[in-house]
């Protein structure tokens, strides 16, 4: 229980209920470090004990040992003062957003290459050229003949990853720019691209 000043009658600390908040939001913390892979955990700002109880708690398989060993991993993360939890978190928000951005991209880039392709492949090459005036005309028309003739012999689709790879380059410094095509929303038959170029 927490004490009050006798002099002014207010609560000394935090009240339970924020310690509990605060607690919770470090547990939550300690699952998603868990969760995360080895390549992201590499890039946060851990302290040197932290990645081998991280580790540790990934190893267990049973539930209720890998719940327990969480609760041990946000214990320990409870110790490190506030500055370096806020860090740990900033950076987590950082590559999420940069995963978003990514993940738009080469959703952009699938349905660049899906129009492309289509029905109408010239008009789409137009319109792509029109956005990217710094485009290689020749090299993207040639990727799209080979691509198709890929696609009707049955032959692996390596003109159709290159393509990708190709328009995937031309969005790198468009992030931040809006969606010009709406036509394709990312999902549909990729034809067993699973957009690893």
């Amino acid at each position: 229980m927490r004490g009050k000043n006798e002099d002014t009658g207010e609560f000394l600390g935090e009240s339970r209920s924020a310690q509990r908040r605060e607690a919770l939001d470090v547990l939550a913390l300690a699952q998603q470090l868990v969760a995360l892979d080895p390549g992201r955990l590499d890039k946060l700002p851990l302290g040197d004990d932290l990645p081998e109880f991280i580790e540790r708690a990934r190893r267990i398989t049973s539930h209720i040992a890998r719940k327990r060993e969480i609760a041990f991993l946000a214990k320990q993360l409870r110790r490190e003062d506030d500055e370096a939890l806020d860090a740990i978190r900033d950076a987590l928000e950082v590559d999420g957003e940069a995963a978003r951005i990514d993940a738009a991209r080469l959703h952009r880039a699938e349905d660049w290459r899906e129009r492309l392709l289509g029905d109408d492949g010239d008009a789409a090459l137009a319109a792509l050229l029109e956005e990217f005036p710094g485009a290689d005309r020749q090299r993207l028309r040639q990727l799209v003949r080979n691509a198709l003739a890929e696609r009707k012999a049955n032959k692996p689709p390596r003109a159709f990853r290159e393509l990708f790879r190709e328009v995937r380059a031309l969005l790198q410094p468009a992030d931040s720019q809006d969606d010009h095509f709406g036509e394709g929303d990312g999902d549909g038959d990729r034809e067993g691209d699973d957009t690893t170029p």
